[in-house]
């Protein structure tokens, strides 16, 4: 399945119901006691948001239960959103400090985040099969990012199923590990590795915001002076 512009695929990735589990599941979360009973939740496949024309790519895992599959964007309306815009915020690259709604006029200046799982797992534990449903979204959305020199993953699933893209483009992935902060070359694109913004990681300390904003400041300007050699 091959989709020539953004709005085409999103449209069919909204109605996909290809999981099962998954299609159940984020309908549940909705009845779920707490603060949000009550609140209609977006409950579809949440699409990526940001500049599909721009030079970096942020992957994360999958939408949040009271996050993304609430508000209907990626990293919108909880924790691991707030840590990762302010932290874009701090370095130039979104316009605002959070990400509560999808109306809220947050822009993201040359950047697109999006997940490799489009659809809330249970206990953040997507299926091998659900997965592989789910990449030829996630792999279309790289393969529109015709400006890409960075991409920037969260974590180990997003890193392992960015590496199926690359495998599947027929680039070697020999010698590439996943490891908080490094990066690897390929072909003119950027690899950075960094953990997620989960609130068990950055509540444990395992990342520490100055340690993401150097890295993202550093993808910044990696991307900026890839531009001055491409001028």
């Amino acid at each position: 399945m091959q989709f020539s512009e953004i709005g085409e695929l999103n449209t069919v990735l909204v109605n996909c119901r290809e999981c099962k589990r998954l299609v159940e599941f984020r309908e549940r979360v909705a009845q779920r006691p707490g603060r949000f009973l009550g609140t209609e939740f977006w409950s579809r496949p949440v699409p990526g948001f940001g500049d599909i024309h721009g030079k970096i790519l942020i992957l994360g895992l999958a939408p949040a239960a009271t996050g993304g599959n609430r508000t209907g964007r990626v990293f919108t309306g909880d924790k691991s959103a707030t840590f990762l815009i302010s932290s874009l915020n701090r370095v130039g690259l979104a316009n605002k400090a959070d990400s509560v709604s999808r109306d809220d006029g947050l822009i993201l200046f040359d950047m697109y985040i999006t997940a490799v799982l489009k659809c809330v797992p249970p206990e953040d534990k997507p299926s091998t099969q659900e997965l592989e449903n789910c990449k030829k979204y996630f792999f279309n959305e790289i393969y529109l990012m015709k400006n890409l020199r960075a991409v920037v993953v969260l974590g180990r699933v997003a890193f392992n199923s960015y590496l199926k893209y690359l495998k599947a483009s027929g680039k070697d992935v020999n010698g590439i590990e996943f490891k908080h902060g490094k990066h690897y070359d390929l072909n003119g694109i950027r690899l950075y590795c960094s953990y997620h913004p989960s609130p068990r990681n950055v509540n444990t300390g395992r990342l520490k915001r100055e340690d993401f904003v150097s890295l993202l400041l550093e993808i910044k300007n990696f991307v900026s002076s890839s531009q001055d050699l491409i001028d």
